[in-house]
């Protein structure tokens, strides 16, 4: 295998990591991070993954043609925190957008109130440019994604009749 490039290894220095691997119980979802777009928003991720934050969470909200969301350990979208406690910044960067399907994007209740949830989009979500904290894409996967997607959900809520679950975020 090649070697790491500098920035590879600069982000490996900081405790970052450049990829995770969200091990589900509908197979496995392997994600690439942007540790040096977005520093503290995958700082945050990651010490959440390597602490076991996000074992056991449900996939709480799943909307066909659009996303699926999880990091809520109410399990209902109401709950979650950032590793500093509260809430932390929005990091925009230009070059990342919501442009495509299997975008890894900071679920928020309006700017700057990150905390632990997360969401993966179905499809381009242009909207939501600059009002979510683009951090990843998924790199491997995709097919995990769909079948979240298109797991059939409560009409009012949105989450899936059957659990859905991160068992484990294996932090490479």
């Amino acid at each position: 295998s090649a070697a790491p490039s500098a920035g590879a290894g600069a982000a490996a220095a900081r405790g970052a990591a450049s990829s995770v691997t969200l091990c589900t119980t509908a197979g496995d979802i392997r994600l690439r991070l942007f540790a040096d777009e977005c520093p503290k928003t995958v700082e945050n991720f990651v010490t959440h993954a390597r602490n076991g934050y996000y074992d056991g969470l449900l996939f709480h909200r799943v909307i066909k043609g659009f996303m699926v969301q999880t990091g809520d350990p109410k399990g209902d979208g109401t709950g979650g925190e950032s590793i500093w406690g509260g809430e932390f910044e929005d990091e925009f960067r230009r070059e990342l957008r919501h442009d495509r399907a299997g975008t890894l994007s900071m679920a928020n209740a309006g700017p700057n109130t990150n905390g632990s949830q997360f969401f993966i989009t179905c499809v381009p979500t242009p909207w939501l440019d600059n009002k979510h904290t683009v951090f990843g894409r998924v790199e491997e996967g995709m097919d995990v994604v769909k079948r979240i997607e298109n797991t059939p959900t409560h009409e009012k809520t949105e989450k899936p009749l059957d659990d859905l679950q991160i068992l484990q975020v294996v932090v490479e």
